[in-house]
């Protein structure tokens, strides 16, 4: 699908010119409180989950036995019914890790493969079938970002459907490296298999049928993040998603990465804006409020919660990156 030039137009538009560069002022607590004020005033009553990225993060990663428990809590938690956010839209995904399948006129697009086999299998291979989607149609995995959270039930969906695995060169690199984080709970990470995976920079497109979808990197949560933005149909509307690929902050204290974060959600405000963006979701959860908006769709919604209009997209990130800032300066004061 050839995005329409109006759209291309826009995009051109908004980085013509480039953006004033500023120096933010020196960090104290001030800063602080002043960059969090901000993120509340942005987030009002409708984006309050992503106020959990203002509370303080850790400077230091967490040990492994409190992230092995840490997932063991998450993974516990009940699966919800998969359910349709859009005509070609579809969530499959655990309580706390999601996995979206966008149906193509040639098959699917599946982003992200949650924790292992297991919830491969039980998830996202059931899931498909209760909702009349036929597993072995999925073409591409397009994992998010490398974390086991996200790639953990690549091997499974591999083995018995195929489909090749789409992941960014620097996150790719990670996986064949060291981990940044790694548990038993997790299924191996993916082997790059040339003849069949992609390896994807920022800006490059998945074509799949009647579906393209732009691979944004946005560093911060990993060195190679991908947040994809595409179409979906809802009756006879065409809205534009951007699906954020990763949202904390669990990476310590690393300004330079922080401050790629940063960079990254304003880069994206004004690519949502430039594009019309009107549906933010997330591969957790927690932060889109995805189960409750299908739990409404199933009851009849009057309109699609999804469909939450440009000026909240572009305000969501907004609220990620002035949390990021407040971070960025609570990590300054402690060197």
């Amino acid at each position: 699908m050839t995005p329409v030039p109006a759209r291309m137009a826009a995009v051109v538009a908004a980085f013509g010119v480039a953006a004033c560069a500023h120096t933010p002022p020196p960090a104290s607590q001030e800063t602080i409180s002043a960059y969090v004020s901000e993120a509340h005033k942005l987030a009002g009553d409708d984006l309050k989950p992503l106020l959990a990225l203002c509370n303080p993060a850790p400077a230091a990663r967490p040990p492994q036995a409190a992230v092995d428990k840490f997932l063991a809590t998450q993974m516990a938690r009940p699966a919800p019914e998969p359910g349709r956010a859009f005509d070609n839209l579809y969530y499959i995904g655990a309580a706390w890790v999601s996995a979206w399948a966008i149906k193509t006129s040639q098959g699917v697009i599946l982003i992200d493969a949650l924790d292992n086999a297991t919830e491969a299998e039980q998830l996202i291979d059931g899931g498909m079938r209760r909702l009349g989607l036929d597993p072995s149609t999925v073409k591409y995995i397009l994992v998010t970002h490398a974390h086991g959270d996200h790639y953990g039930g690549v091997d499974y969906l591999v083995s018995r459907y195929h489909p090749s695995v789409v992941m960014s060169e620097v996150d790719w690199q990670q996986t064949e490296e060291k981990l940044e984080f790694d548990s038993q709970h997790w299924g191996r990470p993916p082997k790059d298999d040339p003849g069949r995976d992609l390896r994807v920079k920022d800006g490059d497109k998945l074509a799949l049928g009647d579906v393209s979808v732009t691979l944004n990197v946005t560093p911060g949560h990993t060195h190679g993040t991908i947040s994809p933005t595409f179409d979906v149909r809802d009756g006879g509307r065409t809205h534009r998603v951007l699906l954020w690929g990763g949202t904390a902050f669990n990476f310590g204290n690393d300004i330079p990465r922080l401050q790629s974060y940063i960079d990254a959600t304003e880069r994206m405000a004004r690519i949502a804006k430039a594009e019309g963006i009107d549906v933010m979701i997330s591969n957790h959860a927690g932060y889109d409020g995805a189960i409750d908006k299908l739990a409404a769709l199933r009851k009849g919604a009057a309109s699609n919660p999804f469909v939450i209009g440009n000026d909240a997209v572009v305000r969501g990130l907004q609220v990620m990156g002035a949390c990021g800032k407040a971070q960025r300066d609570r990590y300054l004061l402690e060197k």
